[in-house]
């Protein structure tokens, strides 16, 4: 069978990079349809990708696996030591789910994932793997999370891998330290792996590796695109023991590394890091409230997941009788507000919900929970 990727929803009339170039070059946009960080300022970070830039070392080649430095830091950063680990950095955390998923799996094994959750991983796996059980978890029940209770239920002899994306994208639940323990227990007493994503990580008020409780059986993904406001950079990293790293680093195609500014910039802002990530957390909280309070004046809308341990949240709007395409289409073409509907995330429950993330300014939170709450009220009369 060829494999062929679901294609990206874009309005009609559009192409899907062209739409995407829109959305860039508009500089008044309210952009919290991708989960980017817009409050990062640190000085570091941007000083020291124009002095790189001024000094011209993009003319060479970095080294393909990385700068030690940097890979150093992000170790440092996640508690892990080089003697037990090594790491890969990438042209941001879909290169390594692409590389760790290309390596892992072959077309006999299937992979435990759910829905919702970021469907670019189970593309992977539909690619290289022979198919993915997508468990719903959109329900209070399992606390809107998968569960090792339902990976038992679901694996089989063929299962190989189990997706935790941690925060997840796009509900923002998170695991318990005895719920990875036991994620970590059903990975060696079956022989299989976990991909740990923890491109979230840094929102959430606690969170616990995986691969500390089965380092010889996690790979865990690593990004700059979000805590660090490094989207439009492309950097990130596959983090997992030396064996594991030595087959990924074989499945690599970009093996002239991976671009030199981008990596001076995560080095600056893994350094300045302790300087600022309070302050991003403190933020993007106090925008949680700003949401939960429009949500709560409107009926027939609500939140699943409330807090948020990401920097998104799902909204509930399948009682409105509105549809999730009608209500972001609206917004972004009407108010220049960027939302997205729930099926980018979910192919069971994406007519239900839109997703929002809110590392934006605090302003231009305001304008949204107005906005949203006008946006409601208006599309019911139509």
């Amino acid at each position: 069978m060829i494999y062929k990727k679901k294609e990206k929803k874009v309005p009609e009339g559009y192409n899907v990079n062209d739409f995407f170039n829109q959305l860039y070059t508009d500089k008044e946009l309210i952009w919290m349809g991708q989960n980017t960080n817009h409050l990062v300022n640190d000085t570091l970070m941007r000083d020291s990708l124009i002095q790189a830039a001024k000094d011209k070392d993009y003319c060479k080649y970095p080294p393909p696996e990385g700068f030690p430095e940097l890979k150093q830091l992000v170790l440092d950063d996640l508690g892990l030591s080089y003697e037990e680990y090594d790491i890969q950095i990438t042209a941001g955390a879909t290169e390594s789910l692409y590389l760790t998923i290309s390596t892992l799996l072959h077309h006999l094994t299937n992979t435990i994932s759910c829905d919702p959750g970021y469907l670019i991983i189970n593309n992977f796996a539909n690619r290289f793997g022979h198919h993915v059980k997508e468990i719903p978890i959109y329900n209070k029940e399992c606390n809107y999370k998968l569960t090792p209770e339902l990976v038992r239920e679901n694996m089989d002899a063929e299962t190989k891998l189990i997706v935790l994306i941690d925060p997840l994208n796009p509900l923002g639940t998170s695991y318990t330290e005895e719920e990875i323990r036991e994620f970590a227990e059903i990975a060696k007493e079956n022989n299989i792996y976990l991909l740990h994503d923890i491109t979230y990580r840094d929102f959430s008020p606690k969170h616990f590796l995986a691969a500390k409780y089965a380092p010889e059986h996690t790979v865990t993904i690593y990004s700059f695109s979000k805590i660090f406001g490094m989207a439009g950079l492309r950097i990130g990293a596959v983090i997992s023991t030396h064996d594991i790293i030595r087959n990924i680093r074989s499945s690599v195609i970009n093996d002239l590394g991976t671009n030199v500014l981008s990596q001076v910039a995560g080095i600056g802002g893994l350094k300045s890091k302790p300087g600022w990530i309070g302050k991003i957390k403190r933020i993007t909280r106090t925008n949680q409230e700003l949401i939960k309070e429009a949500v709560d004046k409107i009926d027939g809308v609500f939140l699943p997941v409330y807090p948020s341990n990401a920097n998104m949240m799902v909204i509930d709007i399948s009682d409105t009788g509105i549809e999730p395409s009608e209500l972001s289409d609206y917004l972004l073409k009407e108010k220049k507000i960027f939302i997205r509907e729930g099926t980018y995330t979910s192919n069971q429950f994406g007519k239900k919900y839109v997703r929002v993330s809110y590392s934006i300014p605090r302003k231009e939170m305001e304008i949204f929970a107005k906005e949203f709450v006008e946006a409601i009220e208006y599309l019911r009369k139509e």
